[in-house]
């Protein structure tokens, strides 16, 4: 990157809470955000949000009539943006791009109206409108009554990360000043965590720890899915506000092998952690955020792509989906804000089950992986501000 992107506000709601300082005391917590809960026939371990933050949600939908209507995912990305735009300082007149994303979408709202069609035979009026994916970022920018360009997407659970690189791209192509980026996901529902244990990658451990991120000799599928939603605000050069700064970006797609899963060694992490670190020194590299959604062979796999790219001196490793599942969509932007977290405080935040990683050094750099079905992965190195 020829240009250095500052991140100047990230705001995020999540079981971990909605409070930068409550956030990083959660994460010195050493314990997990899961509850275990029926699910139609079912019972899974899941991660929802803080009490506090189901407040927020609660207060934002009961705010303005039109917002009774939209799911969960859209206002979630709703609160985040808005205080990430009080955090940034952009005032009225700024003009500001607005990329959110994610996973699936509105879930729990289209299941719901789906289940009002089977009994009734006709769908509501705001069935449609509602449930589109293109609701996060259009309704964020009626709430905030932004002029820019507004663009949702889902790249499954890298889509946060993706978000990422457009606004990077606006930046740097000149079409933009300023951009708002980041994803969204409300997927606690009965058929969602159907599917999750249909394809036997969810958790059915009953110990402390029910997912097992970053264990690489567990031997079941791991995976809990949590809800949340975070954003970050992009701005080209240095920023005296600046949180962190944007060093390098990577992306790449794999061929497809199976529907759900990368090949042994993630040739997709393998190209995009190069890319993004293609102007780095590799000794610069302080710690990696995995991706490591607690199954066997994803952990694993990323494991030795990191060791293909680094060799025998690897960074540290972390992930948050040990504490607060995998938030699908929103995973990646909520990774961000760990890594923003630890190079503010200067402290490595570890998984509390596996080996201890001594810090030796101030950390000054980090990446961060993000990838989904289909093997659409994002790395992002971003630096001490």
């Amino acid at each position: 990157m020829s240009e250095i992107i500052a991140i100047t506000a990230l705001a995020s709601l999540s079981p971990l809470g909605n409070h930068p300082k409550q956030i990083w005391e959660q994460y010195n917590n050493p314990n997990h955000c899961f509850v275990y809960q029926d699910f139609g026939t079912q019972k899974a371990f899941i991660a929802p949000l803080d009490s506090d933050s189901k407040a927020l949600i609660d207060a934002l939908k009961k705010s303005d009539i039109k917002y009774k209507s939209l799911d969960d995912s859209v206002l979630f990305a709703i609160a985040v943006s808005r205080k990430a735009i009080k955090q940034s300082g952009w005032n009225k007149e700024a003009v500001f791009g607005i990329n959110i994303g994610s996973s699936r979408g509105a879930t729990l709202l289209f299941e719901k109206h789906h289940i009002d069609f089977l009994k009734t035979g006709r769908a509501q009026t705001l069935a449609s409108p509602t449930t589109t994916l293109g609701n996060i970022s259009s309704w964020v920018a009626h709430d905030l009554q932004s002029d820019g360009p507004e663009i949702s997407h889902s790249i499954t659970c890298s889509t946060a990360l993706h978000a990422l690189l457009n606004g990077v791209a606006w930046l740097k192509s000149g079409m933009a000043d300023k951009f708002l980026v980041g994803g969204s996901e409300a997927p606690l529902t009965d058929f969602t965590i159907a599917q999750m244990q249909a394809m036997k990658i969810y958790s059915k451990e009953n110990q402390d720890f029910p997912n097992r991120a970053l264990d690489l000799e567990k031997t079941q599928n791991t995976m809990v899915l949590g809800e949340g939603a975070a954003v970050c605000c992009l701005e080209l050069g240095k920023k005296e506000n600046a949180l962190a700064y944007i060093e390098g970006i990577g992306y790449a797609t794999e061929l497809l092998e199976h529907n759900t899963s990368i090949s042994a060694e993630a040739d997709c992490f393998q190209k995009s952690m190069a890319m993004a670190l293609q102007n780095t020194n590799l000794s610069e590299v302080d710690v990696i955020v995995m991706h490591a959604p607690g199954t066997i062979k994803g952990d694993l796999s990323e494991y030795k792509a990191i060791q293909k790219i680094f060799g025998t001196d690897l960074p540290m490793r972390t992930t948050n989906k040990w504490k607060i599942g995998h938030t699908l969509g929103a995973s990646g932007m909520l990774s961000i804000e760990l890594a923003v977290l630890m190079l503010q405080h200067q402290q490595f935040i570890g998984v509390p089950f596996t080996k201890i990683q001594n810090v030796k050094k101030p950390i000054r750099k980090i990446l961060i992986n993000a990838v989904g079905f289909g093997g659409n992965a994002v790395s992002v190195l971003i630096s001490k501000a």
